[in-house]
């Protein structure tokens, strides 16, 4: 693969500028080859980004750790990515052949350029949550009184995987007592219909004791309105006070 000092020879805007049509093309070609083939390192980076350190001890520590070839990769795919879209620009400037050809054939890099671009982003914000999900993990072992400042990140992981079984087994216990609280709720509805109805009972069996109730209900609705009437006299003579 080549390096970002070869790509930017390839390049090179002062040797663009007399290119004719297919030597433009015949670059963009090679440009997107170079950054296909580093988008697939770029995935299999993602796809291992932090297993090596977490399994390989210090005699055998790799030379590039994976935040080493991130930060290699990322900044050679994105020059590789800046020298074909200005590639691309320049494709699209000049006016070479047929018009539908042309339109055609610039359309199709630009496409390719930005699934490339997409790839690449996608790529990139996957590393960025592994590295920070990482530097969380080992941020919270810090902050523990150094209790998991010497655990690996397997242990850190079987310690997370510990505290949601932990959570999990707090939620089913609230939902137990959820539970066990709605039916005492409908222990208690099922009595208080079992009290209305013998109320009820009661009231056909004594027509007297109902008519009682019935009075004294109007008596509350009565004293009630009464109330209301003083609350609100009192009311509007205190705002005519203050304001008059």
């Amino acid at each position: 693969m080549s390096t970002i000092s070869d790509v930017r020879c390839v390049v090179d805007a002062e040797k663009v500028d007399n290119m004719s049509f297919e030597e433009l093309r015949r670059r963009a070609r090679l440009l997107e080859g170079d950054i296909d083939a580093k988008l697939v390192v770029f995935s299999k980076l993602a796809s291992t980004y932090g297993s090596q350190s977490s399994s390989s001890s210090a005699d055998t520590t790799p030379l590039l750790t994976s935040d080493d070839q991130y930060e290699i990769l990322s900044g050679e795919l994105s020059q590789l990515l800046s020298a074909l879209a200005d590639i691309n620009e320049r494709l699209s400037v000049g006016s070479y052949g047929s018009a539908v050809a042309h339109l055609h054939t610039v359309q199709r890099h630009r496409d390719i350029l930005q699934d490339y671009r997409n790839e690449f982003q996608r790529t990139s914000s996957t590393i960025r949550t592994r590295r920070e999900r990482d530097q969380l993990l080992s941020s919270g072992g810090a902050r523990k009184n150094g209790s998991l400042a010497g655990l690996s990140r397997r242990d850190l992981y079987l310690k997370e995987n510990e505290h949601l079984s932990n959570s999990e087994r707090m939620v089913d216990e609230q939902i137990s007592i959820a539970v066990e609280t709605r039916d005492h709720m409908k222990n208690q509805r099922e009595a208080f219909k079992l009290i209305q109805t013998k109320v009820n009972d009661l009231s056909n069996r004594f027509p007297m004791l109902n008519t009682l109730m019935s009075k004294i209900n109007l008596r509350k609705r009565r004293d009630s309105i009464i109330l209301g009437l003083v609350i609100g006299l009192c009311l509007t003579f205190m705002l005519w006070w203050m304001f008059f």
